[in-house]
């Protein structure tokens, strides 16, 4: 279950699974909170669609000052709907990290907030308490016909000894079945997939079909070992609440993207 909540001017929902633990800092955060105008309005973390860059500056600034995270802590990268992972095992600059062309983070280093951008896609972080490493993972279909929620408890496991049994995972706001209709080269590539008759539904024009995205990586995450009670989705669609957040769908490539981080603290 997540519940909205806030710090300072940022409000961002969070699990009630996470929280149970100290030794972790998560959020996944709407648009409420920054600075931008427009069709950015307010919290957008990303310039490359229009937004001026010193209001996004600003919007981190904000987001670091509310979480206690220096700017410089927080690790972003250039997602391009693909399979590839990046470990992060020394101090980069999260500048440096957005020109890499991956689309999932781990780590076990603490006091690195791996994050993750979305405005529709389907955010996925992920937590070995008992071997102390996090993953933060973004699945629109691309990703999600690619297996990466899935992957990314194999990744764990191979750099962490990661156990399924030890992960719980939660899946953060994204675009719902309601809102997702797709055509038919996503349904021909979700249909590789196990469990599409669960995950896509006729929709109401022919040729079309509605996708449930968070379904679709809970589905993986339960094939890879995660125990389906260690599994948490948010309930929130991107595309049918604007007053919360950003949605490629809704509002065309002229948009916001929302950030959606993890951290584990130093000294825990």
């Amino acid at each position: 279950m997540l519940k909205l909540t806030r710090r300072g001017p940022v409000q961002y929902l969070e699990s009630e699974e996470f929280l149970k633990d100290p030794s972790i800092l998560h959020g996944f955060c709407t648009r409420i909170g920054g600075v931008s105008g427009g069709p950015f309005a307010s919290l957008n973390v990303s310039p490359r669609e229009g937004d001026p860059p010193e209001q996004v500056r600003e919007n981190w600034q904000r987001l670091a000052s509310a979480f206690g995270i220096p700017c410089e802590q927080f690790f972003v990268v250039n997602q391009v709907h693909g399979e590839r992972f990046l470990a992060i095992e020394d101090a980069f600059s999260c500048r440096f990290l957005e020109d890499r062309q991956v689309d999932a983070i781990v780590t076990d280093r603490p006091g690195v907030a791996i994050g993750i951008k979305t405005a529709d896609c389907a955010p996925v972080l992920l937590f070995d308490r008992r071997n102390r490493a996090i993953a933060a993972v973004h699945a629109g279909w691309r990703g999600t016909a690619l297996g990466i929620a899935e992957k990314a408890v194999g990744v764990m496991g191979q750099r962490y000894a990661s156990r399924p049994e030890d992960l719980s995972a939660v899946i953060g706001p994204s675009i719902g079945p309601c809102c997702y209709e797709v055509d038919g080269p996503v349904f021909e590539a979700l249909s590789e997939q196990g469990g599409s008759d669960r995950v896509l539904q006729p929709g109401i024009r022919e040729g079309r079909w509605m996708l449930d995205l968070p379904l679709a990586n809970r589905i993986q995450l339960e094939r890879a070992g995660i125990q389906p009670g260690r599994i948490f989705t948010s309930g929130f669609c991107t595309c049918c609440r604007p007053d919360l957040f950003f949605s490629h769908r809704r509002d065309g490539a002229k948009t916001g993207r929302h950030l959606n981080f993890i951290l584990l603290a130093r000294g825990k």
